[in-house]
């Protein structure tokens, strides 16, 4: 097990830009940061009080999701106990969450793709499952993850929208029918 480690922390280090100084890291900050909860919290408030009915059933599943997930991926991180790489940037991150394991904005990034493809429109699944393997990169390459991390956490992020779309579809599906509505 500590020679897969190795080459996970070796791996994440020679993706690692946060002490170099450029435009790759400006690129890889605004990714980094673009998974921030409290920036999909926003979000998701600014759709549910904007859109119409599809666009805030989408944000609510998608918030319910999130805060689901968020509550997986602390019991997770808080079981294994990963430190995060060493490292300066992203101090807000290693002083409220020490653990790197799974990577929580990769879950997050990866599980609002996975519900997009699920509840349409084809482009913004299309545009989101770009930024979402950009948002993983992205903490890696800033240090605060490790590859193993991130890869954990689009994986969990991946099943609990398979499983929240499971629930969700059939559950809202049956409820529009009884009133006369049609979700699609």
């Amino acid at each position: 097990m500590n020679s897969i480690l190795d080459l996970d922390a070796r791996l994440s280090s020679q993706m690692r830009v946060a002490e170099k100084p450029g435009a790759l890291r400006a690129i890889a900050v605004f990714f980094a940061h673009s998974g921030d909860s409290w920036f999909w919290a926003i979000g998701l408030f600014a759709i549910w009080i904007s859109g119409d009915s599809f666009w805030k059933q989408w944000a609510i599943l998608q918030f319910a999701s999130i805060c689901l997930l968020v509550v997986m991926v602390l019991v997770i991180k808080f079981s294994i106990r990963r430190k995060r790489p060493e490292g300066e940037w992203g101090q807000i991150y290693r002083f409220t969450d020490p653990h790197s394991f799974p990577s929580g904005h990769s879950a997050r990034a990866f599980l609002i793709a996975t519900i997009a493809s699920g509840l349409g429109p084809g482009w913004l699944a299309i545009a989101i499952w770009i930024w979402a393997p950009l948002v993983a990169l992205a903490r890696v390459a800033m240090g605060v993850h490790y590859l193993s991390d991130v890869l954990a956490g689009a994986l969990l992020g991946i099943l609990i929208a398979l499983i929240g779309l499971q629930i969700y579809l059939p559950l809202f599906n049956w409820a529009f029918k009884l009133f006369g509505f049609s979700l699609w």
